[in-house]
């Protein structure tokens, strides 16, 4: 639970991202795992949760192999277990990220103030392609320190305004990472190479925000 913030002052350097899919067993802590290595030196705690998920259950093996192979700690990919969705996951998280469009329609529904800052994956790194860093850090940023945490809601937020400017995708789906689950070795490779072509986005984020 994040402590209230005085305007101002610097209340929390820990910045808390969720990554949220159906099941919980594939994309959600492939995402999960991989940032969190990608980000290992800096003051993140990351998690990942399923809207639809069986609580309790580990990442399909096709899944952990995809994430060692990105970078993920093997120990991290196997002692995962499944997590359900639920309000109190996302009030506590600084950052939400879906992995699909309806991951991001239930997050709403669950929390309708999170609408402007919850993406998916794919979504944030096109807009975010198209945003460059000075953009990022100076619009709106107020006089004096800000913490992560506000910060990061400010480049969320203009982030968010390019979705009405942005050409859209070619396809919905292109803002999707696809499901993998149940399906071949192929998809499984697809949906990981989606994923890994998406986090450097989120991680620019991160390190900005976390810079402030």
């Amino acid at each position: 639970m994040l402590l209230p913030q005085a305007s101002g002052s610097r209340i929390s350097s820990v910045l808390k991202i969720l990554t949220v899919c159906t099941g919980n067993v594939c994309r959600s802590p492939l995402a999960a795992l991989v940032l969190a290595q990608r980000l290992s030196e800096l003051d993140v705690q990351i998690s990942s949760s399923g809207t639809r998920s069986r609580p309790g259950l580990p990442m399909t093996s096709e899944a952990q192999k995809i994430a060692v192979e990105l970078g993920a700690s093997p120990e991290a990919a196997s002692t995962h277990v499944s997590r359900f969705l639920d309000t109190t996951q996302l009030r506590s998280a600084d950052f939400v990220i879906a992995m699909a469009r309806n991951h991001r329609r239930a997050i709403v529904q669950l929390d309708p103030s999170l609408s402007r800052t919850t993406f998916t994956l794919r979504e944030l790194d096109r807009l975010v392609a198209l945003t460059d860093s000075d953009e990022l850090v100076m619009p709106g940023k107020p006089e004096g320190l800000e913490n992560p945490q506000a910060a990061l809601m400010r480049m969320l937020a203009h982030v968010a305004s390019r979705r009405g400017i942005a050409p859209p995708p070619d396809s919905p789906d292109d803002d999707d990472v696809v499901d993998p689950y149940g399906r071949s070795r192929r998809t499984y490779a697809m949906s990981g190479v989606q994923v890994a072509r998406a986090l450097p986005s989120v991680e620019r984020l991160v390190r900005l925000a976390l810079a402030t």
